[in-house]
């Protein structure tokens, strides 16, 4: 990936779709994601495509906030 391109508004790796109709924001916001679940949607959207090299730590990163939150729910189903 180029240093010029996009970082903040709008970069490659959080938009999809041949005419990048989809941005990983706009769903999470459609779809009312949570932080844990919009966390966990964004990480798995980009494993490999904002660098190839980090697909296993995208999916980490994933699989730390459905963790963290099948643990809050599970803490809130108790009390």
């Amino acid at each position: 990936m180029e240093n010029n391109k996009e970082q903040v508004n709008h970069p490659d790796h959080y938009q999809f779709g041949n005419d990048r109709t989809y941005e990983v924001i706009k769903i999470i916001e459609v779809y009312d994601f949570d932080f844990h679940i919009g966390n966990c949607f964004k990480y798995i959207s980009r494993a490999g495509k904002k660098d190839p090299s980090k697909v296993l730590e995208d999916l980490k990163k994933a699989r730390f906030y459905l963790d963290r939150k099948i643990q809050n729910l599970e803490e809130n189903n108790r009390n």
